[in-house]
């Protein structure tokens, strides 16, 4: 099992290029099984991630090569229906697969999920959905077993304890893209990553309309065919960039990105005395003074992501001062705690808040990192620390940031991999 092994101290500068969105492309990766058509994604991550969809499409019975960054995938004449526990286990958004086979087979055999330790995460809004399009839905033996004589279209609520549901939203649009009559989903998820599978599906002949609003229009249609379609900017991938230019008072210049989908961020980092410049597609992120403590609130989008609470969790362990972190998406998202308290941050939480009070240094140490974000957090941390630094179980990190350790080299930053 590999370890991280980071020596802090050194400022970050130069350029990196962001990788393609992993949260935008598994999705679509699960929209290829609408289609026995051959689609091209261009701009894919090549994450531990991507591999895991690709063994449950191979599973179904889909052709799936990869080119570089570009991933060909025909459906043709789908082999199975179910996907099984040893790869739904480990990736979360593998369920996304339930709502297409549903919609082309009327029938899906669909393992419960698993994926990051970030709290209770449950599917309930994924079967709301579907049962409102008319699938009948049983729970054996940990696999969702959903089958359907005929689906039509409804419209469906899918308002959830902590907001919108991003999977939950792909799942119900997917199987509806094929579904007769026209879905109309209430309190939608909004995210950039919901945008991008909707624009997809869109470019395979489905009729999508309100994507990036709360409220999103499907009208079924009999056929979808192939498409070519290139993947969004990994904005959590931009943003945890950013970020370590902060920590580490470089001069990093971020390519590849849509600046529009990382706002809610970048105002937190000028609020805490980042210089941020925008671009066309890039940011240029700089600092030279001491840090200003912020408080943050997680929210949907396009409010502050949960997905980067961590990483401005470790960014306010050294401000000055105190600051408040709020997490209204997965109120247990908070492992990482412990672990930068084990370099010096003096953390304290209360529920779903988290107080920072910030200190001067962070010190080297060896850190576990529980879940994917967590894991960049402990990175970041360690880019900064005195002394030698150990972040060990990153196979986490590997889930969602394509070669994080080699672009950080590329900036400078002392780190390389090790056995633990």
């Amino acid at each position: 099992m590999d370890k991280l092994v980071i020596e802090g101290g050194r400022p970050l500068k130069g350029s990196v290029t962001v990788s393609g969105s992993k949260n935008a492309l598994l999705p679509i990766l699960a929209a290829t099984l609408l289609t026995p058509e051959k689609c091209v994604i261009k701009n894919a991550p090549l994450l531990s991630d991507t591999y895991t969809m690709l063994r449950i499409l191979r599973h179904l019975g889909v052709s799936a090569e990869i080119d570089g960054s570009t991933i060909h995938v025909k459906s043709g004449k789908l082999k199975k229906f179910n996907a099984p526990y040893r790869f739904v286990s480990t990736m979360r958004a593998s369920f996304c697969v339930l709502g297409p086979l549903l919609a082309r087979l009327k029938k899906a055999e669909v393992s419960l999920p698993g994926g990051c330790v970030i709290g209770i995460r449950p599917v309930d809004l994924h079967l709301k959905g579907l049962k409102a399009l008319g699938a009948n839905i049983e729970i054996k033996e940990g696999y969702v077993c959903a089958q359907a004589k005929r689906l039509s279209g409804k419209q469906i609520f899918l308002g959830g304890s902590f907001g919108s549901s991003v999977l939950a939203t792909a799942n119900v649009m997917m199987a509806a893209t094929l579904t007769p009559g026209t879905t109309i989903i209430e309190n939608a998820a909004c995210e950039p990553e919901t945008v991008d599978l909707a624009n997809f599906l869109n470019r395979m002949g489905a009729k999508i309309k309100g994507q990036g609003s709360p409220r999103i229009e499907i009208k079924g249609v009999k056929y979808l065919s192939g498409a070519k379609y290139e993947i969004i900017p990994d904005r959590i991938e931009a943003i945890t960039f950013a970020i370590a230019a902060a920590l580490s008072k470089g001069e990093v210049t971020i390519k590849n990105v849509r600046v529009e989908h990382l706002s809610a961020v970048i105002e937190k980092l000028v609020e805490a005395g980042v210089k941020v410049k925008k671009g066309k597609n890039f940011i240029f992120v700089k600092r030279t003074g001491s840090l200003r403590p912020v408080d943050i609130t997680t929210l949907p989008y396009p409010g502050f992501p949960t997905d980067v609470q961590a990483q401005f969790m470790a960014l306010m362990s050294v401000a000055s001062g105190i600051s408040v972190i709020t997490e209204k998406i997965y109120p247990d998202r908070f492992m990482h705690i412990s672990e930068l308290n084990r370099m010096g941050a003096q953390i304290f939480r209360q529920g779903p808040y988290s107080i920072v009070h910030g200190v001067k240094n962070l010190k080297g140490a060896q850190v576990m990192a529980s879940d994917l974000r967590a894991s960049a957090a402990l990175v970041l941390a360690g880019l900064i620390a005195k002394d030698k630094t150990e972040v060990f179980r990153i196979y986490h990190l590997d889930r969602g940031y394509e070669n994080l350790d080699k672009k950080l080299t590329q900036l400078g930053a002392r780190i390389y991999r090790g056995k633990q």
